[in-house]
C-alpha cells in the first residue's frame, strides 16, 4: 500500500522521468516526489533537436514536456542541474550535487537516457566536431548550420542512421553543402535493411547530399583549433568546416552499474535489465526510457528502444508499477521520422537476419506506400511512408501474428483491417 509519508526519485529530467512524475500525481500518488535532472533545462523532448526546432520552425519553448510552473503546482521538487552520484541500496538513499545531499527513497526510478557516442580518433577536440542529443547541443548545431548555409560551408556527417539523416536534410534546406560518412552499404541498414535503406539514400542524393558508403572516420584535421578536412579508413579526405558524429547512443548505466543493478547483455543493446513490469534486479529500484531493457514477450527477446515513444509510455508504466498497479509492459516500439517532403512511420522490431522479404503496398517511387517486414507470412514490422492514419492496424497485424496473405497485404485495394481477423 503506497501513502502519503512516501518518497519516491525520480533520476533523469527527460520524457520518460517528467510523464513518470506527471503519472504518480495523477494516479493519486500524495507523497513526495524528487525529479532530479543533470540538465539545466526543464524536462523536454528530444525528437524536434533534430526536426523542427533545429530548423527554425518551431520555438525552443514548444520543446518542454510541461511549462516550468506545472512542477511546483504539482508539488514536484524540481532539482535541475543536479547530478546523481550514487545510490546506496541497503540505506535507500540517492546522493546528488557537488555537496554531497542526500535523500531517502521507498521507491526510485532509473530514467537516466543514453549518450552519443564518441568518435575515437584524433581532432575530435577541434571546435567544428558536434553532437546532437542535449538541447544545447541543437542550439549550438543551428546556429553552426545557419553559417554554413550562408557561406557555403561544408559539413561531414559521421553515421547514417535517424539522426544523421536528419541533420543532413535540415543542413541543406539551410543550404550547407553534406557529405555523409557511413560503413554501411546503406543508410539505416541496421534498422530497415537494405531494401528500404536504399530509398533513403536515394531521397538524399536528389537533395544533394554526397554519400561515402563503406568507410569510416580516422582523421578530423583542423588548425588553429578549426576543422579542415575529415579523413576515412579508405584514404579519401573530405575538406569541411564542421563535422557531426551521429554514430549512436550508448545507454547511461554506470551509476546503475555501481549500486550493482543486473545490467543487459550488449547483444540485447545494453543497458539495465528490467522485468516485464520495468523492474530491476533491487525489488524497489525501476528504470524506463532509453537506458531500460525489457522483455517483449511479443518478439520474444529483450528490447532497448532508444525512441520518443518508448520513453512517453514507458515512464507511466514504471509510475504505475511503482504504486503497486499491476502492469505489463509490452508496447510494439513506435517511432517517427521527418526528412524533406518524407515523413513515415515505424511500427514492430525486424533487424536485418529476421525476415524472410520485404512486401510493399504503394508505389515506393512516388514514396507512397507502406513497407512490411514479414516472416513465414506474419508482419514483423511495417513502415508507412507519406500515407497516414494506419498505424493502430499495422501495429495489430503485429500483435496478432496472424498469417497473412503477402499479395493481399501488397494490394492497397485489401483493407488492412480485414487481413488479421
Amino acid at each position: 500500500m503506497v501513502d502519503a509519508d512516501q518518497t519516491f526519485v525520480i533520476v533523469g529530467g527527460g520524457l520518460a522521468g517528467a510523464k513518470a512524475a506527471e503519472t504518480l500525481r495523477a494516479e493519486g500518488f500524495s507523497g513526495r516526489v524528487l525529479l532530479i535532472c543533470d540538465e539545466r533545462d526543464h524536462p523536454y523532448e528530444r525528437p524536434p533537436l533534430s526536426k523542427g526546432y533545429l530548423l527554425g520552425k518551431e520555438e525552443r519553448d514548444s520543446v518542454f514536456v510541461h511549462e516550468p510552473a506545472w512542477y511546483a503546482r504539482n508539488d514536484i521538487e524540481l532539482h535541475l542541474g543536479q547530478t546523481v552520484v550514487a545510490i546506496d541500496r541497503a540505506a535507500k538513499t540517492v546522493h546528488y550535487g557537488d555537496d554531497g545531499t542526500h535523500v531517502r527513497y521507498d521507491k526510485l526510478l532509473l530514467a537516466t537516457g543514453a549518450e552519443p557516442r564518441r568518435l575515437d580518433i584524433p581532432g575530435t577536440g577541434l571546435a567544428g566536431v558536434h553532437h546532437l542529443r542535449r538541447l544545447a547541443h541543437a542550439e549550438r548545431l543551428k546556429g553552426v548550420l545557419t553559417h554554413l548555409g550562408r557561406d557555403n560551408g561544408h559539413l561531414v556527417i559521421a553515421g547514417g542512421g535517424w539522426i544523421g539523416l536528419e541533420v543532413a536534410a535540415a543542413a541543406r534546406e539551410y543550404g550547407a553543402e553534406v557529405t555523409l560518412v557511413e560503413p554501411s552499404a546503406t543508410p539505416l541498414h541496421h534498422v530497415l535493411g537494405p531494401e528500404l535503406g536504399q530509398l533513403f539514400a536515394e531521397l538524399h542524393r536528389e537533395h544533394g547530399v554526397r554519400f561515402h558508403f563503406g568507410a569510416r572516420l580516422t582523421e578530423i584535421v583542423g588548425q588553429d583549433g578549426m576543422v579542415l578536412a575529415a579523413r576515412t579508413d579508405d584514404g579519401e579526405e573530405h575538406p569541411c568546416h564542421d563535422v557531426l558524429a551521429a554514430i549512436g547512443a550508448a545507454p547511461r548505466v554506470a551509476l546503475a552499474e555501481s549500486a550493482g543493478l543486473e545490467l543487459a547483455p550488449r547483444e540485447h543493446g545494453g543497458g539495465i535489465a528490467v522485468d516485464e513490469r520495468l523492474r530491476t534486479s533491487d525489488p524497489d529500484i525501476y528504470a524506463a526510457g532509453d537506458a531500460a531493457s525489457f522483455p517483449h514477450g511479443l518478439f520474444g527477446t529483450r528490447l532497448r528502444v532508444e525512441h520518443w515513444a518508448n520513453a512517453l509510455n514507458g515512464g507511466p508504466a514504471a509510475a504505475r508499477a511503482m504504486l503497486g498497479q499491476d502492469v505489463v509492459y509490452d508496447r510494439v516500439p513506435y517511432f517517427f521520422s521527418d526528412q524533406y517532403d518524407l515523413g513515415m512511420e515505424y511500427s514492430g522490431w525486424a533487424p536485418p537476419g529476421s525476415y524472410d522479404e520485404v512486401v510493399i503496398r504503394g508505389d515506393a517511387g512516388k514514396r507512397e506506400f507502406i513497407a512490411f517486414w514479414v516472416k513465414e507470412g506474419r508482419v514483423l514490422a511495417g513502415m508507412n511512408v507519406n500515407v497516414w492514419d494506419v498505424t493502430d492496424p499495422i501495429q495489430h497485424l503485429i500483435r496478432t501474428k496472424a498469417r497473412v496473405d503477402t499479395e493481399a497485404l501488397a494490394d492497397p485495394h485489401v483493407p488492412l483491417d480485414s487481413l488479421a481477423s
